[in-house]
């Protein structure tokens, strides 16, 4: 059974739970394309930039994340986290607290899930 699905949300889509996930399962694996630095200028004129992770060993690329990856929604208050996995090329969605069938799966944008910094859209 698959564990999410996509649906519609006040962020326009979003990840849910189809069934019950335990804290500390994975949730998804998304490979990425990795942006080098240089092109960040260039990428800032598109709607990806919306969609992109920091990526690398000092967070110096972005990556865009595939399969489902760039449709986890932002939550200072998450139930999910991800792990940037540099030699796999992927980043690693798991859940960082119990979610129920249902349940929005959301992440902390700015990546540990306790961080409260500001992001570059007002949250609602």
């Amino acid at each position: 059974m698959k564990l999410f699905e996509v649906k519609e949300c006040k962020y326009g889509r979003g990840i849910f739970a189809t069934r019950n996930i335990s804290k500390g399962e994975l949730i998804h694996v998304a490979p990425v394309i990795i942006s080098p630095s240089n092109e960040y200028k260039n990428l800032k004129k598109t709607i990806f930039v919306e969609y992109v992770f920091w990526w690398g060993e000092n967070l110096e690329e972005c990556a865009l994340a595939l399969g489902y990856g760039s449709l986890f929604n932002h939550s200072y208050t998450p139930n999910a986290l991800y792990k940037l996995n540099l030699n796999q090329k992927t980043i690693d969605f798991y859940a960082h607290t119990d979610i129920k069938e249902g349940e929005e799966i959301m992440i902390n944008y700015n990546g540990d899930p306790g961080n409260d910094k500001p992001v570059w859209f007002d949250v609602l």
